[in-house]
C-alpha cells in the first residue's frame, strides 16, 4: 500500500491535515517550556556569578584609584610638582637682552614650551602651575624694624611670580605694580607679602625694605599690600613654601637664629633681580593634576616623569628654553611608594579571587552536571535514534546560550551600575568568561557522556568506576603545579611575585586553591576504603540503619569529586583568608602596642608635673598609670677612655612596671630582677655611680657589655653604674632603641622624675586625657595609633574585597553542597519509599539520610580544616602581611607574618556539617510528607 510520510493513504486527504510539509516544533522553545524552573535557576546562577565576576576588577580599580589619589594628596606639592629652573641669562648677552629674558612675556613663552613637553598620562594642572624669576640666594635685609630673634638680620628672597592676583586676595593695601619698564638699575620696586610673612617679620603696608645691590645702590622694596592666599595648601604656594610663610633658620655653630622670608614683586619686575647679588634664576613649576590619573596609569606616569627629569622631555625643553635648564621632583618617589604598597597587597587579594572564582566555576560545572544527569535518558535516546553528536551538542549549546547570554548581560549591567567609574574592559572580560563557561559546560559534559551510542549505562559509583590513565595523568599534573606554586611562594614570597609579574604571579596566587584541589583528588580516592572497613563491624550491630548508611556512603557516586573539590577549595580559601585578616589585625594591634607601650602614653620632653599622675588616674577609664623616666641619649661605656654607645635609660618602679610588662607580654620580669643583691649592690640615690645597679638590657647592649659592671652617663651629667641582670627583646617604655631598665631609686632626684606615664584601661577617652594632661605633653592612645595604620584606601579596600571574596566562596560552597544533595535526592527518596514498604519508620529514615550524608560532610569539614592548616603552614614563610597591615608607615615590630587562626579553621568546617545535616533532615521530612506511592510509580525512571 502506498502512503505518505505522515501515515495517510495515498490520494486521500484527512479533514484535519493541512497541505504542505510539516514544520517541526523548535527545539529550544520546546526545551525551555518543558523545564522553565531549570532555565530560571541557570539564569539566576549565571547572572549572579557574572555580576560578581564583573564587579571584582572594577572594585579593585576603584580602591586602587582612591589609594593613588590619597598618596598624591598626602604628598606635599613641593614633592609632587615638577620644577624646572635655569640660571640667569648668558653673560655674553647684552644687558637689555638679559633683562628681556626675565620679563613675563619671555617666561610665558618658556612656560608654554615646558607644558608642551609634558606627555600623557601626566597632565599639568594649569590653575596651580606657575613660573617666574627669583633670587636663589636670599640676601640680608638690615632694616631695623624687621624681626631679629637673636639679633641676626633676616634674609629675604625676591620673587616675581605670575598670577599673584588670581591666587590671593588683598588683606590690606593693593597688589604691586610695574608701571614703568623695570630694569637692572631701577632704584625702587613695589612688592607684597603674605599675612604670615607680615606678622612674623613685622612688616606693614608702606614699609620699605632695602636689599643690597650689585655694583649699585641698595634696592628699595616698598610694600604696597599684604595678601592672603586663596588656596594656601595649593601647589601655587606650596611648591615654594617660602613665598607663603617665612622660615626660622638656626646656625649650627653658635645656635643663633634668623628669619628667611619672600617679597613678592610684580610679575614684570623680574629684570631688577639682575642688580642684586641674590643669583637670580628663572623657574617653571608644573603641578600635576591629581584628580585624573588612575592606578592603571602609574607606569605611564612614572615614564612621563622620567622623561621630564632626564629624558626626551627635558631635551626638548633645553632645546626650546635654555640649554642649562634642569629639572627636579620627588613625584617619581611618590609613585614608587604607591607601587610598592600595591605590589604587597595585590597577591593577597589574588589568592581570595582565585579561590572564590574556582568555587564559582565548580558550581557552574555541577549545575551543568545536574542538567546532564537529569537528561541522560533523553540524550541517550536521541543518540540511539540517529542523532549526530555535533547536532546534539549544537542544540544543547543553543538552548543554554539562550538562557546564559541574557543572564550574563544582565549581571554585567548590574555590576556596572553597582560599581561605577572603573575600567570597562576587565568587567566585560570577566562576565564573558562566566557566560562562555555556562554555555559550554553542558555540551562538553554531554559530549563525554554520549560520545558512544548506548541506551543503558553501567553503574557509576566509586566501587565500579576505576580511575583512568588520563585522570591519573591530570591529577599528577595538578600535583606538580601545586608543588611548584608552593615552592615558588616559600622561596620568593608575594613581594617578589608582585614585582615580577606574569604567569608566576598567578601560579603563586593559585597555590592555596591547588593545595585544596590535590586534597580533594586524594580524598576522593581514599575515603571509601575506611567506610568499607567499618561496614563489616557495623553489620553486626542491631538494626539496619548504621550498616546501610555506611554501605551507601562507601558506594557513593563517582561524581563526588566536584562537590568535594568545591567544599575543600572554599574551606581552604576561607581558612587562608580568615587567617590573613586575623594576621593583619594582630599585626596592627602589636605595632600600636609597641608604639605606645600600653593602652595610652603621656610623654613630655621634660619632667611631668608632680600632680599630673593623680589627675590622670582620676580620669574615667584609666585603670593604672605607671610612671617612668626615660633618658633617650644616655651614654653607656666601659672605662673613661672608651667610646660611648647611645642607649635609652629607663627608670621605673620595679613592681608596677614589671606587672605591666607581663600583662602586655612586652618583656615581663619579676620585681626582684631590679632589686640590688649581693655585696656589690645598693642604691645610692645620689647618682655618683659608685653602687652597682642591676639592669635589664636589650640584646645588642647585652652582647657588647656582658655581665660586668659599666658606667652610664645621663643627659644631666649624672652617672650610674649598672650590671646587666636580664635581657629582653622589648620593653614598654622604649621602641626600636637599645635600652637599659633600672630602678628609679638608683638615679638622682632630677633624673628619676617621670617623663612619661604608661596607662592601662578599657575605653580610654582621648579628649578627657588631653584635657587632664594640659599643654606641653604628647598624648597617644593605642587605638588612635592603630587607626592611623589603616591610612590608605588600598588597605581598607583590599580588606573589604578579601572579605567579600571569602564570603562569596563560602556561599558558592554551600550552593555546591545543595546541588550535590539535590542530585542525589530522587534516588534517596525512592530508597526511603521502598524501605518504608518494608517497615522502616520515619525516624529511622531521618537517621539513615543523616548518617549517609555525614561521612562526606565530615570528610569535607575535616579535610578542609587540615588542608587550610597545611596551606597556611606551607605558604606562611613566603607571605608578608606588613604592606596591608601598616601600609609602609613607620611601625615597630618587624615583618608581619601569616599565622593560623583557629576560628577561621573551625567555623567554616562546622558550618558545612550543620548545613549537610540540616538538608538531610529537611529532605527526610519532605519525603515523608509526599508518601511512598508517588515514589514507586511503575515506569518512573529513577
Amino acid at each position: 500500500m502506498t502512503g505518505t510520510d505522515d501515515g495517510t493513504k495515498a490520494g486521500t486527504r484527512g479533514p484535519a491535515r493541512a497541505s504542505g510539509p510539516r514544520v517541526p516544533a523548535p527545539w529550544v522553545r520546546t526545551r525551555l517550556r518543558a523545564a522553565p524552573a531549570a532555565a530560571l535557576a541557570l539564569a539566576l546562577l549565571v547572572a549572579l556569578t557574572a555580576a560578581l565576576a564583573a564587579a571584582f576588577p572594577r572594585a579593585v580599580d576603584r580602591y586602587e584609584d582612591a589609594g593613588l589619589r590619597r598618596t598624591l594628596d598626602d604628598a606635599s606639592p613641593r614633592r609632587t610638582t615638577v620644577q624646572f629652573f635655569a640660571p640667569r641669562p648668558d653673560l655674553e648677552l647684552s644687558l637689555g637682552e638679559g633683562e628681556n629674558a626675565l620679563r613675563e612675556a619671555a617666561l610665558r613663552k618658556g612656560y608654554d614650551a615646558v607644558l608642551a613637553a609634558v606627555d600623557k598620562p601626566l597632565v599639568a594642572d594649569r590653575a596651580q602651575s606657575s613660573y617666574g624669576v627669583r633670587t636663589s640666594d636670599p640676601t640680608d635685609a638690615s632694616d631695623s624694624f624687621l624681626a631679629r630673634p637673636s639679633g641676626l638680620p633676616p634674609r629675604v628672597a625676591l620673587v616675581a611670580q605670575n598670577a599673584l592676583g588670581a591666587h590671593s586676595r588683598p588683606a590690606s593695601g593693593r597688589l604691586p605694580r610695574a608701571t614703568d619698564p623695570v630694569t637692572a638699575t631701577t632704584s625702587e620696586v613695589e612688592a607684597a607679602v603674605t599675612t604670615e610673612t607680615a606678622r612674623t617679620l613685622h612688616i606693614k603696608v608702606g614699609s620699605v625694605i632695602h636689599v643690597p645691590g650689585l655694583e649699585r645702590a641698595p634696592l628699595a622694596v616698598r610694600i604696597t599690600g599684604i595678601v592672603a592666599p586663596r588656596e594656601p595648601d595649593g601647589a601655587y604656594w606650596m611648591s615654594t613654601p617660602l613665598i607663603r610663610e617665612p622660615s626660622l633658620i638656626q646656625l649650627p655653630s653658635d645656635g643663633g637664629t634668623y628669619w628667611i622670608g619672600a617679597l613678592l614683586l610684580a610679575p614684570d619686575a623680574g629684570p631688577v633681580l639682575l642688580g642684586t647679588p641674590g643669583k637670580p634664576e628663572r623657574y617653571w613649576q608644573v603641578a600635576p593634576d591629581t584628580s585624573g590619573p588612575t592606578a592603571h596609569d602609574v607606569s605611564g606616569l612614572a615614564s612621563a616623569v622620567a622623561a621630564l627629569e632626564s629624558g626626551p622631555g627635558l631635551a626638548r625643553i633645553r632645546e626650546r628654553v635654555d640649554p642649562l635648564t634642569d629639572a627636579t621632583t620627588d613625584l617619581d618617589e611618590v609613585l614608587s611608594s604607591f607601587t610598592e604598597l600595591r605590589s604587597g597587597i595585590t597577591p593577597l587579594v589574588a589568592v581570595a579571587a582565585f579561590g572564590a572564582g574556582t568555587v564559582a566555576a565548580v558550581v557552574i560545572l555541577m549545575a551543568s552536571g545536574l542538567a546532564a544527569e537529569r537528561r541522560r535518558g533523553e540524550l541517550a535516546l536521541v543518540r540511539a535514534r540517529g542523532g549526530s553528536l555535533p547536532g546534539v551538542l549544537g542544540r544543547l549549546l543553543a538552548e543554554t546560550a539562550v538562557v546564559a547570554v541574557p543572564a550574563g548581560a544582565l549581571g554585567l549591567g548590574a555590576a556596572l551600575l553597582a560599581v561605577p567609574h572603573a575600567r570597562f574592559s576587565s568587567a566585560v572580560a570577566a562576565a564573558l568568561a562566566v557566560t562562555v563557561l555556562a554555555c559550554v559546560a553542558l555540551p562538553v559534559r554531554a559530549a563525554f557522556a554520549h560520545r558512544a551510542v548506548r541506551v543503558h549505562g553501567g553503574r557509576e559509583d566509586i566501587a565500579s568506576v576505576r580511575p583512568s590513565r588520563r585522570r591519573t595523568v591530570a591529577e599528577l599534573t595538578v600535583l606538580v603545579l601545586a608543588t611548584a606554586a608552593v615552592a615558588a611562594l616559600r622561596r620568593g614570597g608575594t613581594d617578589d611575585a608582585g614585582s615580577s609579574g606574569g604567569s608566576g604571579d598567578q601560579l603563586v596566587a593559585l597555590a592555596p586553591v591547588l593545595v585544596g584541589v590535590i586534597a580533594a583528588l586524594v580524598l576522593v580516592r581514599l575515603y571509601p576504603f575506611p567506610l568499607r572497613r567499618l561496614a563489616g563491624p557495623a553489620g553486626r550491630l542491631r538494626g539496619v540503619v548504621a550498616p546501610l548508611s555506611l554501605a551507601r556512603a562507601g558506594r557513593t557516586s563517582a561524581s563526588t569529586a566536584l562537590p568535594l573539590l568545591a567544599l575543600l577549595t572554599a574551606l581552604t580559601t576561607a581558612a587562608f583568608g580568615g587567617s590573613v585578616l586575623a594576621g593583619v589585625h594582630t599585626a596592627r594591634d602589636h605595632a600600636a602596642l609597641l608604639a605606645t607601650g600600653a593602652d595610652a602614653r603621656i610623654e613630655a620632653t621634660q619632667a611631668l608635673p608632680t600632680a599630673l599622675p593623680g589627675r590622670i588616674r582620676d580620669t574615667r577609664g584609666v585603670r593604672e598609670a605607671v610612671p617612668v623616666s626615660v633618658a633617650y641619649r644616655a651614654q653607656a661605656r666601659r672605662g673613661s677612655g672608651t667610646a660611648g654607645e647611645t642607649a635609652a635609660l629607663v627608670g621605673v618602679e620595679p613592681g608596677p612596671y614589671g606587672q605591666l610588662s607581663r600583662e602586655l607580654d612586652l618583656g615581663g620580669f619579676p620585681a626582684r630582677t631590679l632589686r640590688p643583691t649581693g655585696p656589690g649592690g645598693g642604691s645610692s640615690g645620689s647618682g655618683s655611680g659608685k653602687a652597682v645597679v642591676p639592669a635589664i638590657a636589650s640584646p645588642s647592649l647585652a652582647a657588647r657589655f656582658g655581665t660586668a659592671p659599666f658606667s652610664v652617663q645621663l643627659e644631666d651629667d649624672s652617672k650610674v653604674t649598672v650590671r646587666i641582670a636580664a635581657v629582653r627583646d622589648v620593653t614598654p617604655a622604649v621602641t626600636d632603641l637599645d635600652f637599659l631598665v633600672v630602678d628609679r631609686e638608683a638615679l638622682t632626684r632630677r633624673a628619676a622624675r617621670p617623663t612619661a606615664l604608661l596607662l592601662t584601661g578599657g575605653h580610654l577617652d582621648g579628649a578627657a586625657l588631653r584635657r587632664a594632661a594640659g599643654g606641653g605633653v604628647d598624648v597617644r592612645l593605642r587605638a588612635e595609633v592603630r587607626t592611623a595604620y589603616v591610612h590608605s584606601p588600598l588597605q581598607s579596600g583590599a580588606e573589604r574585597i578579601y572579605t567579600a571574596a571569602v564570603a562569596a566562596g563560602a556561599g558558592y560552597a554551600v550552593l555546591a553542597l545543595l546541588l550535590a544533595l539535590v542530585r542525589a535526592a530522587p534516588e534517596r527518596s525512592a530508597l526511603l519509599a521502598r524501605l518504608r514498604t518494608m517497615g522502616l519508620t520515619r525516624a529511622q529514615g531521618r537517621r539513615l539520610l543523616v548518617l549517609e550524608s555525614l561521612p562526606q560532610a565530615l570528610l569535607a569539614a575535616v579535610g578542609g580544616a587540615l588542608t587550610g592548616w597545611a596551606a597556611i603552614r606551607l605558604l606562611a614563610p613566603g607571605l608578608d602581611l606588613t604592606a596591608i597591615a601598616v601600609a609602609g608607615r613607620p611601625a615597630p615590630g618587624g615583618t608581619a607574618r601569616l599565622r593560623t587562626d583557629a576560628l577561621s579553621l573551625l567555623v567554616p568546617s562546622l558550618a558545612v556539617l550543620v548545613v549537610a545535616t540540616g538538608v538531610a533532615l529537611a529532605q527526610a521530612w519532605w519525603t515523608g510528607r509526599r508518601g511512598s506511592v508517588r515514589e514507586l510509580r511503575a515506569g518512573d525512571g529513577r
